[in-house]
């Protein structure tokens, strides 16, 4: 029996690139994103099955909610949906960005759950097991100079799926959190900048092979291509030349004599 995955934050990035994972490793895949042009896209180019909803807006979650229940199974949540905006210090943070923050990433989260566990139940005592994937961050476990509002977001994503992992305790169904360092896709930090180019360009000097989205996809499906009794609890990824979140190596990586 072929499984179908909810993935969330299709339309670009890491949902994007795990969209195309899922599917080249036989998974039925459901591409979820506010963007319905891209969507359009990404249905064309997958073969994946696309629906456009906001997932800050409860009236959106209830409708995706509603419409996988009259089109089949849901085994698989890959919540990949969040973002970050500015980089300023918790003095100068500015309330929206953060409310932004902590609404597109544990917010969300939190309804897509709700709506969705019913057919994930389902789902595992159907087939044996069901999955529920968080893409959090590095910033969820380390603090770093104005990243507050990014930490506080992610590392409440981070705590919800802990703490969701110890509430399904008994059931069949997996929570696994995947939590990268420096990724360099097209739009998060560019976004987080608030559009400049040039700054986002600047994150990147130097830095020998950050991390690809295509990267994180490949882990999220080996993840739940696993033995359905195998749980990956937490996997921390960072690019080699990135040793913590806070120690970066720019230049070539060499052998020390």
């Amino acid at each position: 029996m072929t499984r179908r995955a909810v993935v969330t934050g299709a339309s670009s990035g890491i949902g994007r690139a795990t969209v195309d994972a899922l599917r080249a490793s036989g998974w039925d895949v459901v591409a979820v994103a506010r963007r319905a042009e891209r969507l359009a896209q990404v249905e064309e180019e997958t073969g994946a099955a696309a629906f456009a909803a906001d997932l800050t807006r409860q009236q959106d979650v209830d409708a995706l909610a509603g419409w996988l229940g009259e089109t089949g199974t849901v085994d698989a949540l890959i919540h990949v949906a969040g973002g970050a905006r500015g980089t300023d210090r918790v003095e100068d943070g500015k309330p929206e960005d953060w409310q932004w923050m902590f609404d597109a990433n544990v917010m969300s989260a939190q309804r897509v759950v709700a709506a969705l566990l019913p057919q994930l139940r389902r789902a595992a005592a159907s087939t044996g097991h069901a999955d529920t994937v968080f893409v959090t961050s590095t910033a969820a476990q380390g603090a770093y100079p104005g990243g507050a509002g990014y930490n506080a977001a992610k590392a409440g994503e981070s705590m919800l799926a802990h703490a969701l992992r110890l509430e399904l305790n008994g059931e069949p169904i997996r929570v696994v959190e995947i939590a990268p360092g420096m990724v360099r896709t097209d739009e998060f930090t560019l976004n987080r900048l608030g559009g400049d180019q040039a700054a986002a360009e600047r994150v990147y000097q130097g830095v020998e092979a950050p991390l690809t989205a295509a990267d994180v996809a490949d882990v999220i499906a080996y993840a739940v291509n696993t033995p359905g009794h195998v749980n990956l609890d937490l996997i921390t990824m960072r690019p080699v030349a990135q040793s913590a979140q806070h120690l970066l190596a720019r230049g070539p990586l060499e052998v020390r004599d």
